[in-house]
């Protein structure tokens, strides 16, 4: 976690002081709270709807909410959610069309007022996904003009990570617990003998005119000091890793190996992990219409690699096979997501490991594949080493 001179200290109600001025502001206020049985992304009218007191115990395939005695609120992992949920929401009206009793047709664009989110509560991982969704539906020749909207208007708090999960493996992708840009205020929690309070740091003009109108104090040293001392310690306490290789070079020399027979044995394209990933972009389009036939709609809505339409041509889908799409699916997201947007498309947040319902686990896939090809490479160079004259000696 870097320094900043702009550094000060929130309590409880200077956090709920936060969430109250920029309502104020007019912006919809969206951060974690606890439903369900789960972590979900929310509105809030206030801060005292954070999961305070809550954390998370999560494995492959398992995700359980767990009580927490020092009464946090950002000590919990990710949930089922991301902010592309509400920066690229699941589905959206794109126009509308009439045909008047005489016939004549037009066609409406849909436009509404997109709201102006302050997101509260943006883990590390996060940040990072939301900067490759810009990328991805803004960097182009073809803008997707309401992500444009909406993510222009967003305000984002980030909450950097003091307690990664057993399903995180940020680090290894090249991230990490702590924020380094693309915020407008960052908060480190920290929950010790001196009490609970908020070291925040501002990354924005805009951040610092926030922070201006809510009741704060000086980052002292103390406080500083332990936020660091939390944000380095979970750097070191990461669930998961993916292999200390070239992923990119590793998933081009893996597409016959056979462990996508064995995944494909497991995997029931349901396309959760896609649902999951905050940086899965796929959309289609769909008409429907009224039952005269005089109203027709067309809507932009989630779609999937693993769905079997979603590579339907003349004659067929190309991928039909689960072995043909999950290798689609992580080929991409590993390696030629390189080619299209010249960076990885996973920022190691573990969501698709937790809420996989069998528990396949993309970097025990990665690590797999690594040993496989390096196997067949070991042995190829055994077949091609000449032979020892040591060894033909009476």
């Amino acid at each position: 976690m870097s320094g900043s001179p702009a550094a000060a200290v929130l309590d409880r109600n200077g956090l709920d002081a936060l969430v109250k001025v920029l309502a104020a502001q007019g912006r919809t206020v969206v951060g974690p709270t606890v439903r369900d049985g789960a972590v979900v992304l929310s509105e809030l009218a206030s801060a005292d709807e954070l999961p305070f007191g809550w954390g998370t115990r999560v494995e492959a395939g398992q995700y359980r909410l767990v009580p927490r005695e020092d009464g946090t609120a950002f000590a919990h992992t990710t949930g089922p959610q991301s902010w592309k949920s509400f920066l690229h929401p699941q589905r959206e009206k794109l126009w509308s069309a009439d045909r008047s009793a005489d016939g004549a047709l037009s066609v409406t664009e849909e436009r509404r007022e997109r709201p102006s989110y302050a997101f509260l509560g943006v883990r590390p991982c996060d940040l990072r996904a939301i900067a490759v969704q810009d990328r991805v539906l803004t960097g182009g020749h073809y803008e997707d003009s309401g992500y444009g909207e909406r993510r222009r208007g967003a305000f984002l708090i980030a909450a950097e990570c003091t307690e990664p999960g057993a399903t995180c493996f940020c680090v290894s992708m090249g991230g990490g617990p702590a924020a380094e840009a693309g915020f407008d205020l960052a908060l480190t929690e920290v929950a010790d003998e001196a009490g609970h309070r908020f070291l925040v740091r501002t990354g924005s003009e805009a951040g610092a005119e926030v922070l201006a109108l809510v009741p704060h104090r000086p980052a002292d040293t103390g406080t500083r000091t332990a936020a660091r001392g939390a944000v380095d310690a979970a750097r070191d306490r990461m669930g998961r890793a993916m292999p200390p290789v070239d992923l990119r070079a590793l998933m081009g020399a893996s597409l016959t190996a056979e462990r996508w027979d064995d995944v494909a044995e497991r995997c029931l394209t349901c396309g959760n992990c896609t649902m999951v990933c905050p940086t899965c972009f796929c959309t289609t389009t769909e008409e429907v219409t009224d039952l005269t036939g005089d109203h027709a709609e067309r809507w932009q809505h989630w779609d999937s690699c693993f769905d079997l339409d979603f590579s339907y041509l003349h004659g067929g889908p190309v991928r039909s096979s689960p072995r043909s799409r999950y290798r689609q699916w992580l080929t991409h997201k590993l390696s030629t997501w390189y080619d299209q947007f010249d960076s990885s498309g996973c920022v190691g947040c573990g969501r698709c490991v937790a809420w996989c319902p069998v528990g396949i686990d993309i970097t025990v896939e990665a690590t797999a594949l690594h040993d496989e090809l390096a196997a067949r490479l070991n042995g190829r160079e055994d077949e091609e080493r000449p032979d020892d004259p040591r060894e033909s000696r009476p």
